[in-house]
């Protein structure tokens, strides 16, 4: 069972961190590279990577992995999916290229979230991961020091 008691209070806390490459939830994740090329894309997936994973208590590079991993795992790699295309409007092949999956993986994880969306917990859950991500995502790349 998922346990969603305090996580939009951890939400609300990512939203106010300045530098999400910096903020705990996602200290597991691939060192975070100024240098490095940073797309509209890549931020979208930071963004979802790192509310995804504070919010089902996983490591963000458990998102990454090629396998499908714990149910828990899967399950938020199927948020995190159905996130890119609904709450950020990419289509399911771009959201497909996005998480290395195919298409019609991403259809699926859509339809499996929606199910859910029966619930009404679930459902508050995806509204606030919703209006969290596009506004992570939209925030300026840091500024070197």
């Amino acid at each position: 069972m998922l346990r969603l008691d305090k996580r939009p209070v951890l939400l609300t806390e990512i939203s106010m961190t300045p530098n999400l490459h910096q903020h705990p939830a996602f200290a597991h994740a691939a060192p975070y590279n100024p240098a490095g090329p940073r797309t509209e894309a890549s931020l979208r997936r930071e963004a979802i990577e790192i509310a995804v994973a504070q919010v089902f208590g996983i490591a963000g590079s458990d998102l990454r992995r090629s396998t499908r991993g714990r149910a828990k795992v899967a399950l938020a790699r199927q948020v995190a999916m159905y996130l890119a295309h609904v709450g950020c409007g990419l289509s399911l092949t771009q959201t497909g290229q996005l998480f290395e999956r195919d298409r019609t993986t991403v259809a699926h994880a859509c339809g499996v979230i929606e199910d859910r969306r029966d619930d009404p917990i679930f459902d508050r859950v995806l509204d606030l991961l919703e209006w969290a991500v596009p506004a992570l995502a939209e925030r300026p790349p840091p500024q070197p020091q």
